[in-house]
């Protein structure tokens, strides 16, 4: 083993992307569960205390209405959390179901399935999601409906080109021999070990989702104030930046930014060759 090899070796078991990434996901998940029994109100309003800078009273400060903003940051915790995973679930179970019939019936199914593929991922998924929400109405799981629809792409192509592989393999064969029916071989057989890259894309996902959960709040699309979620407090605090009010942006962005980071962390390491 060379010095360049030994050295990635090293690197590679102490994976410090993971456990940073896992670290930073541990904190949030834990302060959005336990948090908000411990924070203030977070639709409590209190103008005479408007725009306070952070201090040991109000450690994120307060916004243009007095509100807490560290309490409705951490409000948000859990419903941007469950946003993600929840989009991103929907999404693994949808384009992976949709993968393995494309990629292990192939001919003609394969064909109408990709191609239905190939025009979802002709729009940006953030464009996408945008549209489907627009025309199906505004609410919480329409919005996780909207966001999945979009993120479906990735999955399909991922699980069918593991699924194209996986049917020409022994097991497969033995499979067909011992009579048992294509759905029986492909969801019971194939797509068990066509997941591990769709299984990455899951972490990947839940933080692209977070991240258009925040940008349509932000353009006033999906969820909406006074609901303490990153994305309004950015759109809301945003007005205040220009003043000198950074903080009402500037703390919900930080965790925005935080949790995608951590989720990205943990996604590149587990793709990343052992």
């Amino acid at each position: 083993m060379t010095a360049v090899e030994a050295v990635r070796t090293r690197v590679r078991r102490r994976r410090p992307f993971l456990w940073t990434g896992t670290g930073v996901l541990a904190v949030l998940i834990v302060l959005g569960l336990v948090g908000p029994f411990l924070v203030a109100d977070p639709l409590a309003v209190d103008p005479v205390h408007a725009l306070q800078s952070p201090s040991g009273a109000h450690w994120f400060g307060t916004d243009y209405y007095g509100r807490d903003v560290f309490a409705r940051a951490v409000h948000a915790i859990r419903l941007d959390l469950m946003l993600g995973v929840s989009v991103a679930l929907l999404a693994l179970v949808i384009g992976s179901a949709v993968g393995v019939i494309s990629g292990y019936l192939g001919g003609r199914v394969d064909d109408v399935l990709m191609r239905v593929t190939d025009v979802l991922m002709a729009f940006p998924g953030f464009v996408l999601a945008m549209i489907l929400l627009l025309a199906i109405g505004e609410s919480t799981p329409k919005l996780a409906l909207a966001l999945a629809v979009a993120a479906v792409p990735p999955f399909v192509r991922l699980v069918r080109a593991e699924a194209l592989a996986q049917r020409e393999l022994e097991y497969v064969d033995g499979a067909k021999v011992s009579g048992a029916g294509w759905l029986r071989i492909a969801f019971g057989h194939v797509l068990p070990n066509s997941l591990r890259p769709a299984a990455v894309q899951f972490t990947l996902v839940c933080g692209y989702s977070i991240l258009n959960v925040a940008g349509l709040a932000y353009l006033g699309i999906g969820i909406h104030a006074p609901t303490p979620e990153w994305g309004v407090m950015v759109a809301e605090g945003a007005q205040n930046m220009l003043t000198g009010q950074w903080w009402t942006a500037f703390f919900p962005g930080l965790l925005i930014a935080l949790t995608v980071m951590g989720l990205h962390f943990v996604g590149d390491d587990l793709g990343g060759d052992r």
